[in-house]
């Protein structure tokens, strides 16, 4: 015979089993989306940081422009102006936060350095110097360090937005506005077909 105690006892187990259940699922479900919401945090951020890489890179080929300057011509109105022109491209670079303003802020850089190139042509014993030559070695490696970081850049990204595209991710990246759009990738990088006319004898 069951006694009141015993019937007691048994709703108690009861509902110290459900309780038990409903915590284990409730942590289970809490740990799926702490995983989640931490990788999606995780990829934002080393897109984030990616980007930061492009724009260290396209600073640093920045950098070498008053060298450049300074090499193709020993002119100090000239070095002076590209100074100011470096300055404001800086400027333009820094504010960047998309990577089409990225490319825009870097349409004027690209055009002073192929100018002073195409300069460089017209003197064949300025090309065959140790200077220029350590010169361009440092400009191509500051080509290929932007083309890599872009790379990368549009890896980190892709990966992303699969990210925040994907079941169960998906849920996750809605209920914490991680959303698609806030990244774009960069575009195909195309040389100027026609170097700007820059004139060195001012």
């Amino acid at each position: 015979m069951i006694t009141k105690q015993n019937k007691k006892g048994n709703v108690l187990a009861g509902v110290l089993i459900t309780l038990g259940i409903l915590i284990t699922i409730a942590l289970i479900i809490g740990s799926w989306m702490a995983g989640n919401y931490n990788t999606l945090v995780q990829k934002d951020t080393t897109v984030e940081a990616q980007f930061g890489k492009v724009k260290v890179a396209m600073e640093r080929r920045l950098d070498l422009l008053p060298n450049l300057a300074a090499t193709v011509k020993g002119s100090a109105n000239f070095e002076k102006d590209t100074l100011v022109q470096v300055a404001q491209a800086r400027g333009g670079l820094r504010v960047s936060s998309t990577p089409s303003q990225l490319d825009e802020a870097n349409k004027p850089i690209t055009a002073m350095m192929y100018g002073m190139l195409s300069y460089t042509e017209q003197y064949p014993q300025l090309k065959s110097t140790e200077a220029f030559k350590a010169l361009m070695d440092e400009i191509a490696g500051s080509e290929n360090r932007i083309a890599f970081e872009r790379n990368n850049y549009n890896d980190v990204v892709r990966e992303y937005k699969s990210q925040v595209r994907s079941f169960p991710s998906n849920l996750i990246a809605g209920m914490f506005n991680f959303e698609q759009s806030k990244w774009d990738t960069f575009e195909a990088q195309t040389n100027a077909s026609v170097a700007p006319t820059i004139d060195f004898s001012k």
